[in-house]
């Protein structure tokens, strides 16, 4: 794997920062832990998207453990290059590259009194060793799928994996059955996902942005997240068929010059990018977010939201920051392997749609009907608000059964 990741580096960036940020890696835990007789957690996170997950046990174990140092460890440079400097982790470093060597020489250094791999992490050596050691390990946030590779007849390595946590979190039910039919049923609870609690605490937090305030003005608006071509196409189609009490504020999920002028020409004269946002009234329908960090407070202006990925990129992004203002959800048809996105679908809560002419649809039904889009936006909250949670009964069993 280090070898297919060196030759990969060559034409990725992305890759190659993992490779660079991995050298010499052991002589810089070795530096920062050695001598130290503290206690440790390790938490593992693949990327940034899961740190999000795992943030609310972090903030939790600081409260409630204070005397333990936390270790937070990466695979991926999108979550390390962002959060190497999270002021609630003691250490962060990159996590050194699956092995039997390797495992059993990073397990040594931080000598962890619980591991923690959030939703999708598996790595056998690791796991292996943790076992070996005894060293309690759980999951959380974890959701599983019949296509997985634990539920099929050559899956035996992958399922061996499984059985070295100590606890699965699991965030429902059909989770729970599949893994029965492994059987996996000691340690598996379910606990809801820990994103809840997050874009829960993120909204109380929510930033002001007077601009988009006064943009708004008396309208009303769509927000649309994290989008790419494919979805900006779509909405670009239905523009026109929007009321005209509407507006549309952009967050493209690629913000550099190409794609942000791509975008200028796709909407032509209707849009003004927030940069260039005048604080008087302005005629334009879109607003063109072309910097990052506004997403998720943005969303507190709105009364629908569209988020983005669904057409092209394989699944969508993160449904519950507009959901927990309490905004419908739109999105492209790729969204199954969300457990969140097909909840709030069978909620009516949120809605997939294929093409256009089906968004044009659903628009033409929510934004002309303020009555029956105020019953469920306070549907969301409510649903939402019971969701949040998980942290609260994942703690309880990490300071009862391992930390006591």
């Amino acid at each position: 794997m280090r070898i297919g990741m060196r030759i990969a580096a060559l034409f990725n960036s992305k890759i190659k920062l993992g490779v660079q940020g991995r050298q010499g890696i052991f002589d810089k835990i070795a530096n920062a832990v050695s001598g130290n007789t503290e206690k440790r957690i390790w938490i593992h996170a693949s990327s940034l998207g899961e740190f999000e997950q795992g943030r609310p046990i972090i903030e939790a174990l600081k409260k409630e453990h204070p005397e333990y140092k936390i270790v937070l460890t990466f695979f991926s440079p999108s979550g390390y290059e962002i959060r190497k400097n999270y002021e609630l982790a003691d250490y962060v470093f990159y996590l050194p590259m699956d092995g039997v060597l390797n495992a059993k020489r990073f397990i040594k250094l931080i000598n962890p009194s619980l591991a923690i791999f959030v939703k999708y992490e598996f790595w056998y050596h690791y796991l292996n060793q943790l076992k070996k050691n005894n060293i309690p390990t759980i999951l959380i946030s974890a959701t599983f799928r019949s296509s997985q590779i634990f539920f099929q007849p050559y899956g035996g390595l992958f399922r061996k994996m499984l059985r070295c946590f100590n606890y699965l979190f699991v965030q429902e039910d059909a989770s729970v059955k599949l893994l029965e039919k492994i059987g996996l049923t000691n340690g598996v609870i379910v606990s809801g996902d820990t994103r809840y609690d997050r874009v829960a605490e993120i909204a109380k937090q929510a930033k002001e942005f007077p601009l988009i305030q006064q943009y708004k003005d008396k309208h009303k608006l769509l927000i649309a997240g994290s989008t790419w071509p494919g979805d900006e196409r779509v909405l670009k189609e239905c523009l026109s068929s929007m009321p005209d009490d509407w507006k549309l504020v952009l967050a493209p999920h690629e913000i550099d010059n190409k794609h942000i002028n791509q975008l200028k020409e796709l909407f032509r004269n209707d849009v003004v990018c927030y940069s260039e946002l005048p604080e008087k009234h302005t005629a334009h329908r879109v607003v063109l977010i072309d910097n990052i960090g506004m997403l998720s407070s943005l969303y507190r202006y709105g009364e629908l939201a569209y988020i983005g990925g669904g057409f092209d990129k394989g699944g969508i992004h993160n449904i519950l920051e507009p959901a927990i203002f309490g905004l419908p959800v739109f999105f492209g048809p790729t969204y199954q392997k969300f457990v969140e996105a097909n909840q709030m679908v069978a909620h009516q809560y949120a809605f997939p749609v294929n093409n256009a002419a089906e968004l044009k649809g659903w628009f033409e039904q929510l934004m002309s009907d303020s009555h029956r889009l105020q019953t469920i936006q306070n549907a969301i909250k409510s649903y939402m608000q019971q969701q949040t949670g998980a942290t609260v009964k994942i703690m309880r069993i990490i300071s009862a059964e391992i930390l006591k």
